[in-house]
């Protein structure tokens, strides 16, 4: 592999996704089944049946009345018994997730933390975002304004972040009082009914968090059904206008979308070369660039290019990529799958094609499993670049000349998700954090790793401006206002005979 690779080690034992008297019957000769595979070494991990749409739904219906009844502070109060149910289970998550998606243990680690933390910040969250209001006036009675919850909302995660993501969702859309229909990914069902049943054990009502097992075909009739409030999904372009479109008629749906991005890092005047460097490789490729918030494009000042190239370049043959459990640990897995890791060489082979110039191959050690090197490859030369989110280890590189040249490529993209400036001064960052078109602008930062504290969104194809984070809150319930007196007092001044 072009880079070191981590020496092979025995993988964690799993840990029991059922009892035996809890696993899921066998189904029909001719019923698909949803079968889940470790990317590390192609071994099946999980299998089960597909819900029945209708029945999930009409469950979550079911039971969302009650929840919604209870006080908030019982709401709240389940959610951080949730918190400690996943604490217990941390290191059978991390391991789970290590496993389904091939991110390195340590990092499945961070994840887990993260789904612990959700809690915290979205109760804090809901207070200062949906907090109740009231404006007395002595003639006039008060003004009122309070939130209700939407109903069932259906929460489709992806494979990523199998358990942070979602749960960024299902946690605010519990304390708001909706119920959740959560459809996991089919790449990652095991990790979804892990996180299900710590909701369930932490005394949330299980028709209140229903678990969908499903692939594309369930995931659609979800979307679709009438019992469904809303749709709250993080993943791919395509599929959230798919869903966008599928519910352009239905605006009585709320729908969140988080999608992904082509994301620019701007890269300019710095003494900093190999803070700058650590920073690049961090964004380009953490999670094997199986992030939304990952960089795609990196806009270099032309005198700067040699250096810094030589800098990131020499980091990221420094990268260490291996399977989950490997020693030394490795900084990056694999991506998700082979269909996945096909695609990404055809797309590096493309811009090579098309006038690329490769700084780093893009090199593939064994053609059954979907490991992958990091790739930089100079696309200045393209005349038409793909604005497309290649969800992988490629970094293309584009070198420009002056500053409104950097702002108008970082622009180039109908995405508009993260966009980071690395260097330039205080003013250079007052322009880019001016013009740049993304929800998340960073100045010598990462793009990837936002604030649990901050919203979490984009523009353009990177969302419908429902950013979720600190904002979820925004989209988990909505606000009523409400004028109201004690007893009823009116008069008509005008125009009676």
């Amino acid at each position: 592999m072009d880079g070191a690779v981590a020496t092979k080690a025995s993988p964690a034992p799993l840990p029991p996704l059922r009892a035996a008297s809890d696993r899921i019957a066998a189904p029909a000769a001719n019923e698909a089944l949803i079968v889940s595979y470790e990317p590390a070494t192609g071994a099946e991990l999980w299998r089960g049946k597909p819900c029945d749409v209708n029945e999930v739904v009409d469950r979550a219906r079911r039971a969302w009345p009650e929840w919604a009844a209870q006080p908030l502070s019982t709401r709240m109060e389940l959610l951080r018994r949730f918190a400690n149910e996943v604490r217990k289970e941390a290191e059978n998550l991390a391991v789970l997730i290590a496993r389904e998606v091939g991110k390195p243990l340590w990092e499945a680690h961070s994840e887990v933390e993260s789904v612990v933390a959700k809690v915290e910040v979205s109760i804090r969250a809901y207070a200062e975002r949906t907090s109740q209001r009231k404006l007395d006036s002595a003639l006039q009675g008060a003004m009122a304004v309070r939130h209700k919850p939407h109903g069932v909302l259906l929460v489709l995660g992806p494979y990523n972040f199998p358990a942070h993501l979602p749960n960024a969702h299902i946690v605010p859309a519990l304390i708001a009082g909706n119920a959740v229909v959560f459809k996991p990914s089919e790449k990652a069902p095991a990790t979804g009914e892990l996180l299900a049943r710590c909701f369930h054990r932490a005394g949330i009502p299980a028709g209140v968090v229903q678990l969908a097992i499903g692939g594309p075909l369930e995931g659609q009739a979800l979307v679709a059904n009438d019992g469904i409030d809303g749709v709250l999904f993080t993943g791919s372009a395509n599929t959230g206008i798919s869903i966008n479109r599928r519910l352009a008629t239905r605006p009585d749906k709320m729908v969140a979308l988080e999608m992904g991005g082509n994301n620019p890092i701007v890269l300019w005047d710095t003494p900093k070369l190999t803070d700058a460097a650590a920073l690049v490789v961090q964004s380009a490729f953490a999670s094997a660039g199986q992030r939304c918030t990952a960089a795609r494009r990196l806009i270099v000042k032309a005198s700067l290019h040699d250096a810094m190239m030589a800098e990131i370049k020499t980091l990221a043959d420094r990268i260490i990529v291996g399977a989950p459990f490997d020693e030394p640990a490795p900084f990056m897995g694999p991506v998700i799958d082979n269909a996945a890791a096909d695609g990404l060489a055809e797309s590096f082979l493309y811009l090579l094609s098309n006038g690329g110039k490769a700084i780093k191959h893009l090199v593939r050690p064994d053609e059954s499993l979907p490991f992958l090197s990091p790739a930089i490859i100079d696309t200045t030369a393209l005349k038409d670049r793909p604005d497309v989110e290649l969800f992988g280890p490629i970094l293309q590189v584009i070198r420009v000349d002056d500053f409104d040249e950097a702002i108008a490529e970082a622009n180039n993209t109908r995405f508009g998700l993260a966009a980071s400036l690395i260097g330039g001064t205080p003013q250079d960052y007052n322009r880019f954090w001016a013009h740049a078109r993304a929800g998340i602008i960073n100045w010598n930062r990462a793009t990837t790793g936002p604030s649990h504290a901050a919203p979490m969104g984009g523009i353009g194809l990177s969302g419908n401006h429902r950013p979720s984070g600190y904002y979820a809150a925004d989209y988990c319930a909505y606000p009523v206002a409400s004028g109201e007196m004690e007893q009823p007092r009116a008069v008509i001044g005008v125009g009676l005979k």
